[in-house]
């Protein structure tokens, strides 16, 4: 998909490029870019899920 340049879908794909890129260039193998893209999207899930559960903690204690 081609965006708008210099957009911020244009940056984020650009980015993204760039870092898959480097995987590459340096020859990583493809089971460990798996794992680390699974690394940051567990970690996100992580770090949403923490919050989420304050925010629900905060309400329950205001009902």
């Amino acid at each position: 998909m081609d965006y708008k340049p210099y957009s911020p879908e244009w940056h984020r794909k650009r980015y993204l490029k760039e870092a898959l890129d480097k995987y590459f260039d340096d020859y990583v193998d493809v089971e460990t870019i798996r794992e680390d893209i699974y690394d940051i999207l567990h970690s996100r899930a992580s770090d949403a899920y923490e919050e989420y559960n304050r925010v629900n903690k905060l309400a329950e204690s205001l009902s």
